[in-house]
């Protein structure tokens, strides 16, 4: 049963690596790969956490040949 105050994830500006990839079929480890790169535009730090924008990982790889 559903939490009637959860978010779908595909409504969520902000994700963490584990709904990211869920997300986007992109595994926890590519991701986290992906986003330690310091020049990601799709990361978001908060303190020690990393959340995933979401419309910015759509952008990314929708321009992306191959990850």
């Amino acid at each position: 049963m559903r939490n009637v105050n959860e978010v779908p994830i595909w409504e969520k500006s902000n994700l963490t690596l584990e709904e990211a990839a869920a997300y986007s079929g992109i595994g926890i480890t590519k991701l986290r790969a992906m986003s330690n790169d310091e020049n990601c535009q799709f990361v978001l730090w908060n303190g020690a956490k990393r959340l995933i924008k979401r419309r910015e990982l759509d952008k990314y790889t929708d321009k992306a040949y191959s990850i």
